[in-house]
């Protein structure tokens, strides 16, 4: 026996079930979909205040009707996202629909969602988080990022951009790798230096390996990006200046980063045997911050510590 549908005034009917059966059998699909139509509910929901909260004098559109100031039609929102006003009423309605990540962009760009919005969008239609775009992409890593290096005085690291650009460092890491507070800020590019920096590549004794290592991370990192500018630039300058990045590109290898031990061999601290870590600021999702701590095992924190002892204050991009 069917029961009767719960009141629409329900929020929670939704995740109700469909029968009174509470066995395993059939519990898995009925979930399911009620969990999809929650999430086109949601979905709908969301631009619906979205487009709503919107003044129209910011999008340089007249008041309604000569005294509301606030909040799109339906018909404006489709105009300016280029999406037919039936596809969007069904949008907001919650319709059985699947709306391409494009369509959902330019909602995004109309009703101007943050980036935090822009990522909560395209969640609730199964999308990825939305990709930084070249010309939004910052030079300079924000201070708060600095003040998180410069609070871990004994541990080498950095900061990189979407397109592997070193944008800030601790005093630690320029004392374990110096030439990154004099090179150019055209070629302060970790894949870069990596590939043509003599003195780095004698710093890493494993070079043949770490290097094909990091090749492998920045192709499955930044493939989807490889046809745009700064991306392939870089790719080609690469090509020409370095016979073993050449080399390696053309094998087409990738591989996700993990966790893992590099080997510095430096010439005032000897070898030290260290352990880098990933990490990435919620608020600024195309930054990774790079932290290099020593391997317990080893002599490495102590000979790490009188490394970062002698280290001059790091001259950071912006000094």
């Amino acid at each position: 026996m069917i029961s009767a549908p719960a009141s629409p005034k329900d929020p929670f009917h939704l995740f109700r079930g469909i029968d009174g059966d509470t066995s395993s059998s059939g519990t898995t699909s009925r979930w399911s979909v009620n969990a999809e139509e929650q999430r086109r509910r949601d979905l709908g929901d969301f631009l619906k205040t979205r487009r709503e909260q919107l003044v129209r004098a910011d999008l340089g559109l007249p008041p309604v009707g000569g005294r509301r100031t606030s909040g799109l039609r339906r018909e404006e929102v489709s105009y300016l996202s280029d999406v037919s006003v039936t596809w969007y009423t069904w949008l907001e309605q919650g319709r059985d629909i699947h709306p391409s990540r494009q369509v959902l962009d330019a909602v995004a760009r109309t009703l101007r969602l943050s980036t935090a919005e822009h990522t909560y969008l395209l969640s609730l239609a199964g999308y990825s988080a939305p990709q930084i775009a070249p010309e939004q992409m910052a030079d300079k890593a924000p201070a708060s990022v600095q003040r998180l290096l410069d609070s871990l005085p004994g541990f080498p690291a950095y900061v990189t951009g979407a397109d592997w650009g070193v944008q800030e460092w601790n005093a630690a890491f320029a004392a374990l790798y110096p030439n990154i507070t004099t090179v150019d800020l055209t070629d302060r590019n970790m894949l870069w230096l990596v590939f043509t920096d003599p003195y780095l590549r004698e710093l890493m004794p494993e070079w043949e390996v770490t290097s094909r290592r990091f090749l492998r991370e920045f192709r499955a990192e930044v493939g989807p990006r490889l046809g745009e500018v700064p991306w392939c630039d870089l790719v080609a300058r690469l090509v020409e200046a370095s016979e073993s990045f050449r080399a390696s590109w053309e094998s087409h290898d990738v591989e996700g980063f993990t966790s893992r031990e590099h080997l510095f061999r430096h010439p005032s601290a000897g070898d030290l045997l260290l352990e880098l870590h990933r990490l990435e600021p919620c608020d600024h999702p195309d930054l990774r911050l790079m932290i290099y701590t020593p391997v317990l095992t080893t002599d490495a924190p102590e000979r790490l510590r009188l490394l970062s002892d002698t280290a001059a204050p790091p001259t950071t991009s912006s000094g």
